[in-house]
């Protein structure tokens, strides 16, 4: 497990390397954000905004989303996973936003997950993306970033998270949920960790540390 002084210097690293890390979704709203999100799961952020890019030139906010019905919305999203049983999702939170939130996307953990499609995971990501929290979203990204480097190991997402909020340095907490998502999507991948080219290796506690084949990955 890394100690405080390597906690920091990890996070030091990865701030220098980004300064202003971002999602790759693209939105301009937290609706936007919201919508994105929900169709994110199993799908990559890439096919998300390949629909959405077109989507929110016809409807954006919860009305004119609703408006569309899941006919409507259908042609947007059908080369995403899963995109029936998301299309009912967006519909209904759309609904839920009109009736009970005044078509604003709510700022609480309890009313983002009483909305349809929305667990713990996407709650987390509009509370730290779109209103500036300190939490972070455990997806498998940041899971296998935080056990293989031994940064805050955990045998759930809930754990994992858990230990990352007690464990990351404040003054990084804000930031910290892009900087491990980006570090696991483009670095510190499952089954070819690009060792050599990682600017935290030296921090970091994984002892099948590689830069040439691929690795058993048990996260």
């Amino acid at each position: 497990m890394m100690n405080p002084e390597k906690r920091r210097a990890f996070f030091e690293q990865l701030k220098a390397n980004n300064p202003h890390p971002e999602t790759e979704l693209e939105y301009s709203s937290p609706f936007e954000l919201l919508i994105a999100v929900l169709l994110s799961a199993q799908a990559t952020d890439v096919s998300v905004n390949k629909g959405t890019r077109k989507l929110y030139k016809i409807a954006n906010t919860p009305q004119p989303l609703l408006d569309l019905g899941e006919e409507g919305v259908r042609p947007f999203i059908q080369h995403i996973g899963l995109f029936n049983s998301k299309g009912k999702h967006i519909q209904e939170t759309c609904r839920l936003l009109l009736e009970k939130h005044g078509g604003e996307v709510p700022q609480t953990r309890a009313e983002l997950e009483a909305l349809p499609g929305v667990g713990r995971k996407t709650a987390n990501v509009i509370l730290n993306t779109a209103f500036g929290q300190p939490t972070i979203a455990v997806d498998t990204h940041i899971f296998r970033v935080s056990n293989r480097t031994g940064l805050a190991p955990g045998k759930d997402v809930v754990r994992v998270e858990e230990q990352l909020l007690k464990r990351v340095p404040k003054e990084y907490l804000l930031d910290a949920h892009h900087w491990l998502i980006l570090h696991g999507r483009y670095t510190c991948k499952a089954r070819n960790p690009e060792c050599t080219q990682c600017i935290v290796e030296p921090l970091c506690g994984f002892k099948q540390k590689t830069g040439k084949g691929k690795v058993r990955d048990d996260i």
